[in-house]
């Protein structure tokens, strides 16, 4: 009996034993989303929750414009002392299909914004390539241009749907550098009116899924965003066709966004500017690169500092705060706001106030027509 209780018992332990095991080395397995270790490093913090000057945000989406949304803006503006908030979504929400519902949604949406907050907001129309490959589509999208230009749009917004799934009459995809957008793009130099354009999505989409990816989270979390060769093209066929339009619409002002993809590469960056006169770089959505390359970036923002613009992109206002710390700052080893974007910590530029002035709103005052300087110091 006793012999048989020992048994019992030391079964027993041993169950323990192997159960405490197993948690424990259970409890050691994370996923890579879940690891979000706190840094023990001890070093000065300097967050930044208002820019050091008055900004432009060249680069917002909003949407269902009313007094309340205009009020909730303004507030949130004054908080993080932006100036001059740009709309690139002139048409982009309108839920109407012909062009006249959408002209009517944007004169619509100016009228509530220089009425509510005169100065405040700029708005840049964008295209609609219902009908595209038509013999009347280019005559069209002219005059409509030049309409929405003489109801207050101040630019036009490219997005990156032409490129990537914009389809003609005939389903084919539509190239940045199609013959028949050239009417348009001349059409703004003409009326002195600047391009902000997005073209493809960042180049490690089209490459291979695995532990080498640096956008391997992103691509799990949004697998929509994953790309290859065919889908719709190779990512440099895109970017050329962009470069393309670049190269032959000199006298029009193209504001490159996110960067044109190259934040990454400051050197091939910098080789773009001094190829492309006629180009800027608006930096939404790309300060996570600036982040983790504090030296190069510093200088690159200074030998260009007449070629930069800010801009958020996605509205939050929390987010801006990185951004002002990063340009600001010379804070060290802080972190980014989406690990998805950014799994590696930030470090601050500390900018020259020269520079900042210029990249915060002297470059968008001398490209982007009829903003109220009288919001800026000199």
């Amino acid at each position: 009996m006793k012999n048989h209780f020992r048994t019992i018992t030391a079964l027993s332990l041993i169950i323990v034993l192997f159960s405490s095991f197993y948690s424990m080395l259970f409890s050691q397995e994370m996923d890579f989303e879940s690891y979000n270790p706190q840094s023990t490093l001890v070093v000065p913090e300097n967050p930044v929750t208002r820019a050091k000057y008055p900004f432009v945000d060249i680069h917002s989406h909003q949407s269902n414009v009313n007094e309340e949304l205009v009020a909730k803006l303004i507030r949130e503006m004054d908080e993080l002392n932006m100036a001059t908030m740009v709309n690139l979504s002139g048409k982009r929400f309108s839920r109407n299909s012909d062009n006249n519902g959408a002209q009517e949604y944007m004169k619509a949406m100016i009228q509530q914004f220089n009425g509510q907050a005169p100065g405040r907001f700029i708005v840049f129309t964008n295209l609609s390539f219902n009908g595209f490959g038509n013999k009347e589509w280019k005559e069209k999208a002219v005059a409509e241009l030049e309409s929405d230009v003489k109801n207050g749009a101040n630019g036009l917004k490219i997005y990156k749907s032409l490129g990537l799934n914009v389809k003609d009459v005939n389903g084919k995809r539509v190239p940045i550098n199609h013959p028949d957008l050239d009417a348009i793009w001349a059409k703004c130099g003409e009326l002195g009116i600047p391009v902000l354009i997005h073209a493809a999505d960042p180049a490690p989409f089209w490459e291979p899924m695995d532990s080498d990816n640096e956008r391997w989270l992103e691509l799990k979390l949004r697998p929509n965003r994953k790309r290859g060769p065919d889908n719709p093209a190779p990512f440099e066929q895109i970017i050329a066709e962009q470069h393309a339009v670049f190269k032959k619409h000199k006298n029009t002002t193209f504001i490159n966004a996110h960067m044109g993809w190259m934040a990454n590469d400051l050197a091939k960056a910098g080789e773009h500017l001094d190829k492309y006169p006629n180009v800027n770089f608006g930096i939404a959505a790309v300060i996570a690169e600036f982040g983790r390359q504090p030296r190069a970036a510093k200088k690159f923002f200074i030998d260009y500092q007449d070629r930069i613009l800010f801009g958020k992109d996605a509205y939050n206002k929390e987010e801006f705060y990185t951004y002002f710390r990063v340009l600001e700052t010379e804070d060290e080893y802080f972190p980014y706001y989406k690990k998805y974007h950014a799994y590696w910590r930030m470090y601050g530029l500390g900018l020259p106030d020269e520079v900042l002035k210029k990249v915060y709103y002297k470059n968008a005052l001398r490209i982007v027509p009829n903003m109220d300087k009288s919001l800026f110091p000199n």
